[in-house]
């Protein structure tokens, strides 16, 4: 017997974004039904950027006691032991807490306003879920996430093939690891393994990486990661076979030359896929692209003139955990509003990648921005004063204003401590501060924010010469991250 439950607002999904849409619609004094199909929680906490960062910290912990010769402080080589079942303890330990705190929040909601079901549409705003019970809604909101998208060549390695859905569950580090696909997932967890002392190499088609759109940043990171992972960019004709435990990986170089390695897995890191092909949305009458993921207004994440909005992961715009929080909180109030649609504040974009160096890429950069009518600032790592006490004097900041009044737009940061960089520099764009406007803020001395300083004094010496064209070199034949 099919039980009808009606709500002004239902939300498709327990993660970030859904939660934060419930929780908003709830502030604007519509009734909401929660909808998971699986397991409640976070992408973040189980699988993403919390578990990522607790392997990174073991990563950092062994490569500081390795480098500590450079200071003169020598450890024995054969003093110095990774347990990988205690680095995997912990990741799983911590990991586990902190979607505990997530659950946390789950178990606060009523009984009557969760569920634990698969939906799909079978209308505008009807739906059917698995457990029999018929959903109609005045609004919904889609916020479904994503799963691992894995290359037809990797795909029949079984358990020998990893994703960042599973290699948490590891009981210890493998021995050896390769690593396809030279994204932000790829290089953290590339250059993890590999500082705990796994046999890694990470593979990529392209010819460059692709986290950064300025040429001279992307050129150092090149080096930079280049003189410590075994990174192979350009590969083509990727083919892999499995052999007992272990797995041999076949390709081309850049150079055209066949290559083969073997290694006991394969970490699949070739990006993510939204999880909407499954959710009846052909019986919405919503706009559809050739992935099969509707149409949206960025404003509003409102699908066309529908009732239906999409959020977080599941709309690929930007996979992050603070920009599906902002997306849902939008979408929840426009979905409890509607047909009232309001555009919603955005913050100043910003990006983080967690390798060492790390790199942040903050507001408009790259290719968005137009040569003649801006200026780049830029600092060099190699030789800044903080960087060299600590031994991490590698990387290259850029910064860049508008020409015709020295407001600061954005920044792509690779070198130590970019994350708090890239932090300053946002909250700088966010306030429209001048360059002029940040060389006043305090400096102290010595820090790594001086190489801040010091590209903001070199942003500023071309502000006597705006006429001139600045140079601005970036590959626009590459999509963005």
């Amino acid at each position: 017997m099919t039980t009808v439950r009606r709500v002004d607002v239902a939300v498709i999904g327990g993660g970030t974004a859904g939660m934060a849409a419930r929780h908003q619609a709830e502030k604007c004094g519509a009734s909401t039904l929660l909808i998971e199909a699986s397991q409640f929680g976070t992408t973040c906490a189980r699988v993403g950027c919390m578990p990522s960062k607790l392997l990174i910290a073991a990563a950092e912990a062994a490569h500081t006691v390795r480098s500590a010769g450079t200071f003169g402080v020598h450890v024995a080589p054969e003093a110095i032991q990774v347990n990988g079942r205690d680095v995997m303890r912990r990741v799983q330990q911590e990991r586990d807490r902190f979607v505990g705190f997530v659950l946390g929040s789950i178990d606060r909601i009523p009984d009557d306003g969760k569920v634990l079901s698969r939906a799909r549409f079978t209308g505008p705003t009807t739906l059917a879920l698995d457990n029999g019970t018929l959903v109609e809604a005045r609004s919904v909101v889609v916020a479904t996430g994503s799963r691992p998208d894995v290359i037809p060549p990797l795909r029949d390695l079984g358990d020998r093939l990893l994703t960042t859905d599973s290699v948490f569950e590891m009981e210890t580090l493998p021995a050896s690891i390769a690593v396809v696909g030279a994204g932000v997932i790829g290089l953290e967890l590339g250059q993890a393994f590999h500082r705990l002392g796994v046999r890694t190499t990470i593979l990529d088609a392209s010819p460059r990486l692709r986290l950064a759109r300025d040429s001279a940043v992307v050129d150092t990171m090149h080096q930079v990661l280049g003189e410590e992972l075994d990174l192979r960019m350009g590969i083509r004709d990727l083919q892999a076979q499995r052999h007992g435990r272990a797995v041999e990986l076949r390709w081309h170089a850049s150079d055209g030359q066949p290559e083969t390695a073997e290694f006991e897995f394969v970490l699949a890191a070739t990006g993510r896929r939204p999880n909407v092909d499954d959710l009846g949305l052909e019986h919405t009458g919503v706009t559809l692209d050739d992935r099969g993921i509707p149409e949206i207004d960025a404003r509003t994440l409102q699908c066309g003139e529908h009732p239906i909005f999409l959020v977080g992961d599941a709309n690929t715009r930007l996979p992050l955990l603070h920009e599906a929080s902002d997306e849902g909180h939008v979408a929840g109030q426009n979905a409890a509003h509607f047909p009232d649609i309001r555009a919603g504040r955005r913050r100043v974009p910003l990006t983080i990648v967690f390798t060492d160096p790390q790199l942040a890429v903050v507001g408009t950069t790259g290719c968005d921005l137009s040569h003649t009518r801006h200026g780049v600032g830029e600092v060099s790592f190699f030789n800044q004063g903080r960087s060299r006490t600590m031994a991490r004097h590698k990387g290259i900041g850029r910064v860049y204003m508008e020409l015709d009044t020295g407001t600061l737009v954005g920044a792509e940061l690779f070198g130590p401590a970019a994350e708090h960089l890239g932090h300053l520099v946002a909250w700088a764009v966010a306030r429209r501060m001048t360059v002029d406007e940040a060389l006043a803020m305090p400096f102290y001395h010595p820090v790594i924010e001086e190489g801040l300083r010091t590209a903001l004094r070199n942003a500023a010496s071309q502000l006597d010469r705006r006429a001139e064209r600045v140079r601005m070199d970036f590959d626009c034949s590459r999509p963005g991250k």
